[in-house]
């Protein structure tokens, strides 16, 4: 954790940089922050460095979980030093919503912080997307520290395909294509005409599937340049994607791409949800409906085509982008995308929520309940690109579904019960809980958390942390056999 400390403070320092490159009048405090957070690691790395090495699995779940939740208190300084968010509940917010890539903010003038406070603001996003743990495992070698149990804990959920038998490989070539694609992003949209401050900022946000825009209007700000919100769709369906197929691509295996049940189920439901959205935006949206920062033409099929395939992928990736307010499209376009919050891109991608592979799984599995209750004696087993899935997944799946819902429902009952109305909590607490960003009523997409109790802000940021380690993994910190000596 100390170590992870260490890289926070750097990464502090790079934002920075961003500060005295931009002069945005910041600079000095933001150095301040990244000296801080740097020293806060390394005192904890000297006070450590004569423990035992060796983790197992209970470490390593603790690694996770409170490496998060420290990464998320130091992350508050450049917020706090530069006075950008004064109040340490909202700082914490900011930064637990960036690390968790969930992307609700309680910034209600985002044009008006300093730039590099912004940039740090994205890069929190960027780290927390990959997983601040596998950036770990690339490095944990360096102090002897073998990285498997971390990994599991990071990734407890199916679909824990490795590129490599060594964990620090497969790390590397992961961080690889991550960092191509946004590297890639960035300079397609500086070409698409965007600032190369916002293209950069945005292209750490779309491949994180965080949200974090440096516009108050997010992306409909652009909405008078299609190309640059296209461009933006094609990476947030990337990141959407389990990047281990990615790198099949590059490798040039495509076969394995196109034979991938999840992949085609992906691409089925966003193709699926698009044409759903699209159809009603064209012929049943209000004409008189406009966009949050320009005037939106309905009549035109691009129009209500971008807009749908757009808000569509913003909420099943949980990116969070905004390029209207599909609150006011139709009511049922509202629930449609309250709906879409529960679920989620691929397994192994950046996003929240439950993944497309659990539902598969569940959906089959449910469907040869049928044919168990006729066949009771007959062995059905779920399959799963073409093999048996073993019915500890299965039931591991089936466990996690419960899990889910039962926190989202406690979530909603929580807020109702800190003074949120039946909307908002029940949208606040499928948002949190799946990383998503925007949600409903007074939290709805041309709104923020800023107006939240303050009760109500670590309540939501618990959820975040929890639906972004997959509820297992911390979770289980609050039983007690975990806690018990073996």
């Amino acid at each position: 954790m100390g170590l992870l400390l260490v890289v926070n403070g750097g990464f502090i320092l790079i934002a920075a940089l961003v500060s005295y490159l931009y002069a945005d009048g910041v600079v000095m405090e933001m150095f301040l922050a990244g000296i801080v957070g740097s020293m806060i690691g390394g005192v904890i790395m000297f006070l450590t460095k004569n423990h035992r090495k060796e983790i197992e699995k209970r470490e390593g779940y603790m690694i996770v979980t409170f490496g998060w939740i420290f990464m998320s208190l130091v992350g508050t300084l450049p917020y706090i030093f530069t006075g950008a968010i004064p109040s340490f509940t909202n700082a914490f917010f900011e930064t637990m919503s960036g690390y968790t890539t969930t992307g609700a903010s309680i910034l209600s003038d985002i044009e008006s912080i300093p730039k590099g406070v912004l940039f740090w603001r994205s890069i929190t996003h960027w780290i927390g997307g990959m997983g601040i743990i596998v950036l770990a495992i690339a490095i944990l070698p360096l102090l002897g520290i073998g990285g498997m149990q971390l990994f599991a804990a990071e990734a407890p959920g199916p679909g824990g395909d490795k590129l490599h038998p060594r964990i620090t490989d497969t790390a590397k070539r992961l961080w690889l294509i991550y960092v191509g694609y946004t590297i890639a992003e960035t300079i397609l949209l500086k070409i698409a005409g965007m600032s190369f401050f916002d293209a950069i900022n945005h292209s750490l946000s779309t491949l994180s599937t965080g949200g974090f825009s440096t516009k108050n209007a997010s992306m409909a700000y652009w909405n008078d340049q299609p190309i640059i919100q296209y461009i933006v769709i094609v990476f947030m369906f990337l990141a959407g994607t389990n990047f281990v197929l990615s790198y099949f691509a590059f490798k040039g295996k495509f076969s394995k791409i196109f034979n991938d049940e999840e992949f085609k189920a992906y691409s089925f439901f966003i193709f699926l949800f698009t044409a759903i959205a699209a159809l009603l935006i064209y012929f049943r949206a209000d004409v008189s409906i406009s966009s949050i920062a320009h005037p939106m033409v309905w009549g035109e099929f691009e129009s209500a085509f971008r807009h749908g395939l757009f808000q569509v992928l913003a909420i099943v990736t949980t990116t969070g982008f905004v390029s209207a307010d599909y609150t006011l499209w139709t009511p049922f376009l509202t629930i449609f995308f309250f709906g879409l919050m529960f679920l989620g891109g691929s397994a192994g991608s950046t996003s929240g929520g439950i993944k497309v592979m659990r539902h598969l799984i569940m959906i089959r599995n449910g469907l040869l309940e049928f044919k168990r209750t006729l066949h009771p004696h007959a062995i059905l087993p779920a399959r799963y690109n073409k093999k048996a899935v073993p019915q500890p997944i299965v039931f591991n799946i089936l466990g996690f579904f419960i899990l889910y819902m039962l926190s989202f429902i406690i979530g909603t009952l929580v807020f109702s019960w800190l003074g949120l109305d039946f909307e908002t909590a029940l949208g606040g607490a499928a948002s949190t809980l799946g990383n998503v960003g925007p949600a409903l009523g007074d939290l709805g997409p041309v709104e923020n958390y800023g107006n939240l109790p303050a009760a109500a802000k670590w309540w939501a940021s618990f959820l975040m942390l929890i639906g972004r380690l997959e509820l297992f993994t911390v979770l289980i910190l609050f039983t007690p056999f975990f806690w018990r000596n073996r």
